[in-house]
């Protein structure tokens, strides 16, 4: 077997996990491979020497990112030179659209084969991205078969290799071990989920808890579950349940473990309410952004959903509560029903999570050891 360079560039921790699984796998079906390129700890674990720290990649927000813009711009530069340098064999840039669509565009014009791993939302906004990744990319791996239809639609090579996270969760998580673990009693559980930044936080924080106290009022029974994604949400929130009287668990991250062990779920809009779906938790989908992004959203938006499980369901799957609609009133009487029954959303959630449960990795390796193959 001869020597394989591939590199692989992942700009934030969630890429950092797709990049060693499919490191992982590229190693188990070829012998010799070595893996150049920007990751994180857990690729440079699978062996990756990294050009420099991934962190410089990870910004979040439009005024952080003009902070950092010239940094950016010259790494990105560098790479370029760099990788035509070394000529890999291939070229995977994973998610960081914003980073890596501008690369593979760069790199395939010089004859290098380029995959991309994890599809931007062109299916929802700015479609005419798809044009700029059709010119830049070979191939295109999605996590969700709606992405793969309009790409093919779009006649971009794309393969759909199933959702990580589908192949990680269990088809039925264990409900009781989860409580145990988190040291809730049995009894109906909801889990607030307002989202996992400042911003978000502070739109739907107060409102889930106003939604949780109309709850508790209507059903005294009813306890509560609200896992913080770090130590500045915590203190948020903390500020936010001052005065009121509510049966709460603030947890420190763990969001899976109380997804696992509540009943029913109020969320914000975004990749947790995959997770949700993956552990079969009825959900309400609330959203709220300030008028004015809302407003231009509504025009941009090509989808008739905001929410992956709708998008994933193609129909109405579970209710989405969006901008005004989003009243505590409304929030608590959708989800009551929830507590005790939502049978209906947990079997269409069962269907989805085999229909992405295909082994991410390793359908990504073969994927890209086929391109390599093709000469």
């Amino acid at each position: 077997m001869a020597m394989l360079r591939i590199a692989l560039v992942a700009g934030e921790a969630s890429g950092d996990i797709l990049g060693s699984g499919l490191m992982r796998a590229l190693k188990a079906r070829h012998a010799d491979i070595e893996f150049i390129g920007v990751g994180g700890p857990l690729m440079e674990a699978e062996g990756m020497t990294s050009y420099f720290p991934m962190e410089r990649l990870s910004v979040m927000g439009l005024v952080e990112v003009l902070g950092r813009l010239r940094e950016l711009l010259k790494r990105r530069k560098d790479l370029v030179q760099t990788l035509i340098a070394e000529k890999p064999d291939v070229f995977i840039g994973i998610d960081a659209p914003d980073f890596t669509l501008n690369i593979e565009l760069q790199l395939r014009r010089a004859g290098i084969k380029t995959v991309h791993y994890v599809s931007p939302s062109v299916w929802a906004w700015r479609q005419k991205r798809v044009l700029k990744i059709r010119e830049g990319c070979d191939l295109m791996l999605t996590l969700f078969p709606f992405e793969a239809k309009f790409y093919e639609e779009k006649g971009v090579p794309v393969r759909f290799v199933g959702h990580p996270l589908a192949d990680a969760i269990p088809l039925e998580a264990d409900r009781a071990a989860a409580r145990a673990e988190l040291g809730l009693p049995d009894g109906p559980l909801v889990a607030l989920m307002p989202g996992s930044r400042g911003g978000e936080v502070g739109k739907l924080g107060g409102l889930f808890l106003d939604a949780a106290q109309m709850i508790h009022k209507t059903r005294p029974d009813v306890r509560f579950v609200l896992p913080c994604a770090n130590n500045a949400r915590r203190i948020q929130l903390e500020q936010l349940l001052v005065g009121r009287d509510l049966p709460l668990t603030l947890l420190d991250g763990q969001s899976h473990l109380a997804l696992a062990g509540c009943d029913a779920v109020l969320i914000a809009s975004g990749t947790a309410t995959l997770e949700a779906l993956l552990y079969k938790r009825p959900m309400v989908v609330a959203y709220r952004l300030s008028s004015l992004t809302f407003w231009i959203l509504k025009r941009l938006v090509k989808s008739p959903y905001v929410s992956l499980p709708n998008l994933l369901a193609q129909r109405l799957l579970v209710p989405e509560l969006l901008q005004d609609a989003a009243t505590p009133q409304a929030l608590a009487n959708t989800l009551l029903p929830l507590v005790d029954g939502g049978q209906e959303q947990t079997r269409g959630f069962d269907e989805i999570h085999r229909t992405l449960r295909l082994d991410a990795s390793n359908q990504a390796a073969d994927a890209v050891l086929g391109l390599i193959a093709k000469s």
